[in-house]
């Protein structure tokens, strides 16, 4: 079991390594600054790597569907996901590595949503991909009650899983402190991947909280939400402290990559992403 200052040392080792991987220099302020590659979905992983070469990000938190074949949705997608994921090589997801290590972005994280319907052999693959492709942490869209079949297996790998939270508050979900608390009662590999939009959108203070749990958490993800369940809206127009979240960063030196997640309504993917660059840059770097 790894005490919580082992928990921060791995943290900042991770992240002191992370320039050497990625030739892209986005650390502004001394807060690394990359994207959650789910914000260029409409493109496929070579088209993501354009978009985030053209903008200047050298850290992203990689979406496993940047990864895993397009699949239907339902039992029989599902199954054909099973089958790929037990059945991919080290040498296929190097092929994918390799394409960011050209661009020079460095794969800090590797989203893989571990779920209740996953079997523990798909569980544990999940961390050999994030291996192979040089991840440091996997990210987790989970239910609340995976994390007891995860944490072995982090331990095991002995790496952390930072579980993301949603602003809808339903049973075995993440969205509250309490959730992430059950889930890190299951173990110190267990962290958090805290998005403040969402988090937001709950009425919760991702200020707070950050203040409370930064050694545990591995990544933040930066939208803008409007609060009670509002809308994602442009960056400066919604409710979510992305300033003073970003700026108490800075202050602290906290080295937690912040992944921008674009999720609001615009017009061209880079055009967007690029916007929620520069303001972020232009607070980190004032």
């Amino acid at each position: 079991m790894l005490l919580r200052r082992d928990f921060t040392k791995l943290a900042l080792a991770a992240t002191a390594a992370a320039p050497a991987f990625g030739k892209i220099n986005s650390v502004f302020g001394g807060v690394p600054l990359g994207a959650q590659s789910y914000s260029f979905r409409d493109r496929d992983v070579d088209g993501a790597i354009a978009g985030m070469k053209e903008i200047g990000i050298g850290y992203t938190e990689l979406f496993s569907g940047h990864v895993e074949p397009k699949v239907e949705r339902g039992p029989a997608g599902q199954e054909a996901l099973k089958k790929w994921r037990l059945g991919v090589t080290k040498e296929e997801i190097g092929k994918v590595k390799a394409k960011f290590d050209a661009a020079g972005i460095n794969v800090y994280a590797f989203n893989y949503s571990f779920r209740d319907n996953f079997t523990d052999e798909e569980i544990d693959k999940g961390f050999l991909i994030a291996k192979w492709l040089g991840a440091k942490y996997i990210t987790a869209s989970s239910n609340v009650s995976t994390a007891k079949r995860v944490a072995p297996a982090a331990a095991k790998h002995k790496m952390i899983v930072g579980m993301h939270n949603h602003s809808r508050i339903v049973p075995n979900e993440f969205a509250t402190a309490e959730n992430f608390a059950t889930a890190m009662k299951e173990g110190s590999y267990i962290g958090i991947n805290l998005d403040i939009g969402h988090f937001t959108a709950a009425n919760f203070d991702p200020i707070a909280y950050m203040k409370e749990q930064h050694e545990k958490i591995v990544t933040i993800h930066l939208k803008d939400r409007k609060k009670n369940q509002g809308d994602n809206v442009p960056f400066g127009e919604g409710d979510t402290a992305i300033k003073p979240v970003l700026l108490q960063m800075k202050a602290n030196k906290w080295k937690i990559p912040a992944m921008i997640e674009y999720e609001y309504k615009g017009a061209d993917t880079i055009a967007e992403v690029k916007k929620c660059f520069e303001y972020c840059k232009a607070i980190l770097t004032a």
